[in-house]
């Protein structure tokens, strides 16, 4: 059994009860799309955790990307991450950053493609309703199943353009939508996809970012986000 595991921001406590609940439900194998460390209280001990997994296909996210080359933001990102980026830099290490800046943008196994946001990009993603700009975003893709992150968003639907199924695990770490439990998927032998919610105490890595990083901004706007599960707390 495949377990999707996206966006875990370095959230610790978070990947550790989605890990616990996964191998309880007979997970073997490991889908990791993107977005690891960046922006979370525990960027260390989450890739240490994350790295221990086996078999396990690596995607890199936008996340990644960014802390690798920070001159890759672009011009409108929001305030907080210039910092945000400056502290997981640092806590991983010029090595592992530069590791995980290599890591593939999406592959493909068993009739599924896997990327982080969309084939065409790591930012721009599907919604839980399609929109105008669906048909760009699917271009290129053969496969059945598409399978991405990115919004923190868990949902499921078939593209009325194409015929692809559109999956979206949701986020480990950093869910926005007003539920507070972790959030991944499951695909079984059949190939049915199941969503699963987790709880874990998430007032307490909450409380872990503002600890680790007193004063900063950025880390009090992911504290608020992972207690309201909301992107725009």
């Amino acid at each position: 059994m495949l377990a999707l595991l996206y966006d875990v921001h370095g959230n610790l406590p978070a990947l550790r009860a989605v890990l616990a609940d996964a191998r309880a439900q007979g997970a073997d194998r490991w889908l990791l799309g993107g977005d690891y460390a960046l922006f979370g209280p525990e960027p260390e001990g989450t890739l240490e955790e994350l790295r221990a997994l086996e078999p396990a296909m690596w995607l890199r996210g936008n996340g990644e990307r960014w802390c690798a080359w920070p001159d890759d933001l672009p011009d409108a990102v929001a305030p907080i991450v210039p910092a945000a980026i400056a502290a997981c830099r640092e806590a991983l290490g010029e090595t592992l950053i530069a590791e995980l800046g290599d890591l593939p943008e999406q592959g493909e196994h068993e009739d599924t493609r896997y990327v982080h946001a969309s084939p065409v990009s790591d930012l721009r993603s599907f919604l839980p309703k399609p929109a105008p700009d669906e048909e760009e975003l699917l271009e290129g893709v053969d496969a059945p199943r598409l399978v991405f992150g990115h919004t923190h968003l868990p949902f499921r639907r078939i593209s009325a353009s194409r015929g692809i199924e559109l999956v979206n695990p949701g986020s480990v770490g950093l869910p926005y939508d007003r539920d507070q439990r972790a959030a991944y998927a499951l695909v079984h032998g059949d190939r049915g996809v199941q969503h699963r919610r987790v709880p874990y105490d998430h007032q307490a890595a909450a409380d872990r970012m503002r600890e680790r990083w007193p004063d900063a901004d950025w880390a009090d706007t992911v504290a608020r986000r992972i207690e309201q599960a909301r992107g725009d707390a």
